[in-house]
């Protein structure tokens, strides 16, 4: 098996990379995350996924396209839905066509490791486009190590770890339920 692995980000990788090699299957990551925003966070991102597949020894491709022009023209009028009518979709099929193109026979993502991603819909859209590439899909429920991984991710590799999922509205989102819940523990 020749698996190209879509990589979202260092920390959700070290369960998915731990798990695999557990399987006797080398992945080689696969970096496209047009999706990650501002600039300084996508560059933070890289860097660490980076330093990591450089620590563990890990192919590594980078196909280094920030995107934020397109991002804003794809979401604009859908923001709610953007994850799975943009960022799911642009990142998997990219790495589907990467993977068709380059002799990799097999494709999966670190997508499936985060206990807050659309799983199901993830599933799903990897399945298309296995069939719609001729490239299998590596299916494996990631989540069941997301702890775990978080912790070697944190604790023993040292590495960046985000705060949000990775585009502007989602860093909002985030830091908008934070404000919230200060306010109904400390008034406000």
């Amino acid at each position: 098996m020749k698996l190209l692995m879509h990589a979202c980000c260092a920390p959700c990788s070290v369960y998915c990379v731990d798990s695999l090699r557990a399987e006797g299957i080398e992945p080689t990551l696969y970096w496209y995350n047009p999706n990650i925003h501002p600039y300084m966070e996508y560059r933070e991102r890289r860097e660490c996924i980076k330093e990591y597949a450089e620590h563990e020894k890990l192919n590594i491709i980078f196909n280094d396209e920030y995107g934020l022009d397109n991002f804003c023209k794809e979401v604009s009028s859908n923001i709610e839905g953007r994850c799975v009518k943009y960022c799911y979709p642009v990142r998997l099929k990219k790495t589907f066509e990467y993977a068709k193109e380059n002799g990799y026979d097999t494709v999966s993502t670190t997508l499936l490791y985060s206990i807050y991603q659309k799983h199901d819909y993830i599933k799903m859209l990897c399945e298309q486009y296995s069939k719609e590439y001729g490239v299998d899909f590596l299916y494996r429920d990631f989540r069941v190590g997301f702890w775990e991984g978080h912790d070697k991710a944190k604790n023993e590799l040292n590495l960046y770890m985000q705060k949000y999922c990775g585009c502007i509205f989602s860093e909002e989102e985030r830091y908008k339920n934070k404000i919230e819940k200060d306010k109904l523990l400390y008034g406000g």
